[in-house]
């Protein structure tokens, strides 16, 4: 069923960004995202979870970091091959930048709790933007600040607009656009519920920023925005997933970015479609024609952009912990589970076809495509260890398998560097680089 979201706030007019240089396109986009490195979660705006360069088929272990406590978000690499990652950890720094080549620790910070939340998202500069519980915050490429914006909640990992703005939803439902040069709002925040009104006043109950923040891998109640949007920077149109106050679980949302003198902030649809809601970040065809989706149920879904129109369900046999990877041809390999194996499917437009599958591997982590038909994902080796797989995407075959030395549990992202990299965190707080 679709049915109109509810907006606590009339957006207005507010102040008109200040772009800085950016490498502009025919239609007047800005291309501010790092190029030749995954400088966001999923990569790139429509969280595509794939890079551009051709990967190897044959890496090698080449250096790990312990980070001092647990990771739940992806590592993000500038074009320089400067990698940033998060952490949650008890004392010291919880943000931390390392040198590709070497592994080398080249500056850290110390943020609040909530930046373990959030992957850096980075420019073509190699500016860093980056949440904690209550702010959004930028740093440069050295480590330095350069700004902090007060907000409600903790922002999860951001995105840029078209017009080269930055844009990210907080778990407790604030959407925020900023100007990236100052940090600026760009327009008013926007919030999915509605705070306190003002006849409630002094008896309202103030909602810590940091509220909830647990509950955001599963996606329930608690973190009504679990997740990072996708968005279509051609329409400014960005889709995420919603657990309002009256629903029994997630909704899939799409909502629009307006810039220019008028900035705005407007709802186009949201469908309650999904069964048992879902917990992974949408994720965008390369038309922008379709937004994909694995529900909590073991399913795959393909929703029209346009209308939040159901085009078809796969099961995929379990529930996928995270995004999809989703190639420009329509090749969507899902992120594993508890009892996830890698597989494949094809969007066939009206309906999904199974490309390959692959149940002798117990995938536990998140799957990235690149160039050149190869990718990498991490499975289950022996009893309890972990090793990076690099596979055909093609067929599914296995080209080369790699040990994560002394990892267990999963790994909570495959990050792609400018050289064919390959980054993978572990939940239990290490970082693993492959070359």
């Amino acid at each position: 069923m679709r049915r109109v979201l509810r907006s606590s706030v009339m957006v207005s007019t507010a102040i008109v960004a200040v772009l800085i240089a950016g490498c502009g396109s025919d239609d007047g986009r800005v291309d501010r995202y790092a190029s030749a490195g995954w400088p966001a979660m999923h990569a790139d705006a429509r969280n595509s979870d794939t890079s551009p360069v051709t990967g190897s088929r044959d890496v090698e272990f080449a250096w790990s970091r312990p980070l001092g406590g647990p990771v739940a978000a992806y590592a993000s690499v500038a074009a320089n091959g400067q990698s940033f990652v998060t952490a949650r950890t008890e004392n010291g720094c919880n943000l931390f930048s390392f040198q590709m080549d070497s592994g080398r620790k080249k500056w850290c910070a110390r943020l609040n709790d909530g930046v373990v939340a959030s992957t850096p998202v980075v420019d073509t500069a190699t500016n860093v933007y980056v949440g904690e519980s209550g702010a959004m915050m930028s740093f440069t490429e050295t480590g330095q600040l350069r700004w902090r914006t007060l907000v409600v909640g903790t922002p999860l990992s951001s995105q840029f607009t078209g017009d080269g703005n930055l844009l990210f939803i907080t778990q407790l439902g604030q959407i925020n656009v900023l100007n990236p040069q100052t940090g600026a709002k760009v327009l008013p925040s926007f919030d999915l519920i509605p705070p306190p009104s003002i006849d409630q006043g002094s008896n309202a109950e103030l909602i810590p920023d940091n509220k909830g923040l647990n509950e955001c891998f599963l996606g329930t109640a608690g973190c009504p925005v679990a997740n990072t949007p996708a968005v279509d920077l051609g329409t400014g149109k960005f889709y995420f997933t919603f657990y309002g106050p009256s629903s029994q679980a997630a909704d899939l949302v799409a909502m629009k970015y307006t810039g220019g003198d008028n900035p705005s902030i407007t709802r186009e649809w949201s469908t309650d479609a999904l069964p048992g809601g879902t917990a992974s970040s949408p994720d965008l065809s390369k038309d922008g024609k379709t937004v994909y989706a694995t529900d909590n149920n073991g399913s795959l879904w393909a929703v029209d952009a346009e209308t939040g129109d159901t085009r078809w369900s796969y099961d995929i046999g379990f529930n996928s912990a995270g995004s999809a990877s989703t190639s420009d041809d329509g090749l969507i390999i899902p992120a594993g589970g508890d009892k996830g194996h890698l597989l494949a499917v094809r969007d066939e437009g009206d309906h999904a076809e199974l490309a390959w599958e692959r149940k002798d591997l117990l995938q536990l982590g998140v799957p990235a495509q690149t160039a050149g038909n190869t990718g990498y994902t991490v499975v289950r080796e022996g009893e309890n260890g972990l090793s990076l797989i690099t596979f055909d995407t093609e067929t599914g075959e296995t080209m080369d398998q790699d040990t994560l030395p002394g990892a267990v549990g999963f790994t909570v992202g495959t990050s792609i560097g400018p050289k064919g990299e390959v980054l993978t965190p572990s939940a239990i707080g290490e970082l693993f680089v492959f070359k």
